[in-house]
């Protein structure tokens, strides 16, 4: 990845800060605005799950004890949205249990206080990479979808012939056509999903889940 990528994923992103500790929540700010990282503070968890965008690539920074919800009641609530946005936890030393069963519930990571401003930007830089990593799979997961949608019926059914390794007179045979409907419907097949070769088209079809 090039400088100029990387500085155009920092403006992307949004790491976004949870701390009831005023000094702590602009300290981790300002820290974040050193490093070119766009942040959205807040002191309390309700105000952070009122404004969070899921749309939005980023990640969380999370003290894990909060008078209104801990660290990890917050997570757990992100779990059942379906979030994918990763969560790095910040831990006093009597807090490590709880942070060892936010890891469980799918957490990034978790930072022990004190600690050091480099190791912070290092998690967030894994999480961030992480994040990316996650939405260009979904993306990729949606675009075929879409491919398959567009489809017809018989051409699903084609389709569904030729991952399985079935030739064209097998396909004709068992579906009552002939062998030129079906390599006519076999290619729309490969041109509509954008398969290369068949090989191509059964690792999409894995992708999908075997649709």
């Amino acid at each position: 990845m090039t400088a100029a990528s990387v500085k155009d994923e920092k403006a992307k992103a949004t790491v976004y800060i949870v701390d009831d500790d005023d000094g702590m929540r602009r300290a981790l700010a300002l820290l974040m605005s050193t490093v070119g990282y766009q942040a959205l503070a807040f002191a309390r968890p309700t105000d952070f799950l009122a404004k969070y965008d899921a749309n939005q690539p980023g990640c969380l920074v999370l003290d894990v004890r909060m008078p209104e919800m801990s660290g990890l009641e917050v997570q757990q609530h992100l779990n059942r949205k379906g979030s994918m946005l990763p969560v790095i936890l910040i831990t006093g030393h009597g807090d490590i249990p709880m942070a060892v069963q936010a890891m469980k519930d799918g957490a990034f990571d978790f930072l022990q206080k004190p600690f050091r401003d480099q190791d912070l930007i290092d998690r967030i830089n894994g999480a961030l990479k992480q994040d990316a990593e996650n939405r260009a799979t979904l993306e990729k997961h949606a675009e075929l979808r879409r491919r398959f949608e567009s489809l017809t019926p018989r051409e699903r059914e084609v389709m569904a012939f030729v991952v399985d390794g079935k030739a064209n007179k097998v396909i004709a045979i068992d579906l009552g056509l002939s062998e030129r409907t079906i390599e006519i419907h076999r290619a729309n097949v490969m041109e509509k999903m954008g398969a290369r070769s068949v090989a191509h088209l059964v690792k999409m079809n894995l992708t999908m889940g075997g649709s």
